[in-house]
């Protein structure tokens, strides 16, 4: 694990106990998210919004059914928005290299599967480093959408992220939604939809 793996993992995992915490807000605005999703972020517990540390909102409308991966998903506050909006016949997946977020994510899925009203959780939380997603065992093809809140600025190999976050999509979906990230003219971005999400 490089230098900057480290520095990452001990800032989100250790450093950091809640959203108070965040050194910075130059990425967030004061606007309100949609309505739909302030009634979705009623359903989530506490824990998983304290310790939240996104900038914006990565989640577009229309995701009923949708098979979602999130890069870098923290404590799990998005995945917990996504899994209401796709519905229970619909799947969300999050990857996260800190053990301390993934603790949090994954203690409420039992809390949240109830809140949702569903028979079985529709989320599931998977440790590892989103530069190494061709590692982690996930099907060529199989998402039908990525999303990735303030998170893959932080990668050492953006480039590597985006060719296998390519090769995750499926052809007919080849979109990725994220915020606050640098694009450099050097990244090859193929043929897909990339949508920056609003601030908020």
């Amino acid at each position: 694990m490089s230098n900057i793996h480290e520095e990452v993992q001990h800032y989100y995992g250790k450093e950091l106990q809640q959203s108070s915490d965040l050194k910075t807000s130059a990425c967030c605005t004061l606007a309100p998210p949609p309505k739909h999703i302030q009634e979705a972020l009623k359903l989530i517990h506490d824990e998983v919004v304290i310790k939240y540390y996104g900038c914006g909102l990565t989640i577009p409308n229309q995701l009923k059914g949708l098979k979602i991966l999130d890069l870098g998903s923290g404590s799990g506050r998005d995945c917990y928005i996504a899994a209401q909006l796709v519905g229970e016949e619909g799947q969300v997946v999050g990857v996260d290299m800190t053990p301390e977020q993934l603790e949090v994510a994954n203690k409420h899925l039992e809390y949240h599967r109830e809140q949702f009203g569903y028979q079985k959780s529709n989320v599931t939380f998977v440790k590892g480093n989103i530069e190494q997603l061709d590692k982690l065992g996930f099907e060529p093809e199989s998402f039908d959408l990525i999303i990735s809140n303030c998170v893959i600025n932080l990668a050492t190999d953006k480039q590597k992220v985006l060719n296998d976050a390519y090769k995750l999509l499926k052809k007919v979906a080849k979109c990725i939604f994220l915020t606050f990230m640098q694009i450099d003219a050097s990244l090859k971005l193929y043929k897909i939809t990339l949508y920056f999400g609003e601030n908020a």
